[in-house]
């Protein structure tokens, strides 16, 4: 099985298109077209980073199985093994969370990959960023405290504005450089726009997402 045939497999598991698996992962349209014997190591990380039940050795050399054991997959407990889930929704509700420090999460998610210090999961609504990230999924979040400085242009975040307007999406340059340009996935329901920096309050990194347990 070569690198062409590991990753349709990875599509049927996905049960995506070609189409939506490079915009679902962030790969350039017509990657996989141009694919030869191997695939270069940013691929292989946004790959990951949106399939991290993935096993590592077995999209690299085609050894082994395509998923990790599942001990690998993700867990709830109420340990604080892990990193926090809070039920309420980014868009309409998160404010509960980032105004009170005596709000307890819900329980806790074990799940490896982003088991880190700040990382926190908590519920998305609405179909901007389709195929991605889908209405109804839980998403990874951490807080990029010196956003002002540097942000790394077309990932994915979780921006709270100055008058309590939430929204996710990936982040270009701007027409200036006092703005931001917010950019959907599904871009056929939804267009892209401008922010001024300065209506922004807080950032956060979108490392991943997951359908509901």
């Amino acid at each position: 099985m070569d690198i062409k045939d590991r990753l349709k497999e990875i599509r049927d598991y996905a049960k995506m298109g070609q189409t939506n698996f490079e915009k679902h992962t962030g790969i350039s349209s017509g990657y996989f077209n141009k694919v030869k014997g191997s695939i270069g190591s940013d691929t292989i990380l946004k790959i990951v980073n949106k399939f991290p039940e993935l096993n590592l050795d077995w999209l690299i050399t085609g050894k082994g199985e395509m998923l990790k054991p599942v001990s690998s997959a993700p867990s709830i407990n109420y340990e604080h093994k892990g990193s926090p889930y809070y039920d309420v929704d980014f868009i309409g509700g998160f404010d509960i969370v980032l105004n009170s420090q005596a709000v307890n999460p819900n329980y806790y998610i074990d799940f490896e990959p982003y088991n880190k210090q700040g990382v926190m999961w908590c519920n998305i609504t609405g179909h901007s960023m389709e195929p991605a990230i889908n209405h109804g999924d839980m998403i990874a979040i951490k807080e990029v405290q010196d956003w002002r400085s540097y942000l790394t242009f077309g990932e994915i975040y979780a921006i709270v504005t100055t008058n309590d307007m939430r929204t996710v999406k990936k982040i270009r340059k701007g027409n200036t450089t006092e703005q931001y340009r917010l950019i959907p996935i599904n871009t056929i329901d939804y267009d892209e726009q401008d922010i001024e920096k300065i209506k922004i309050s807080k950032v956060f990194e979108v490392l991943g997402c997951m359908k509901r347990f």
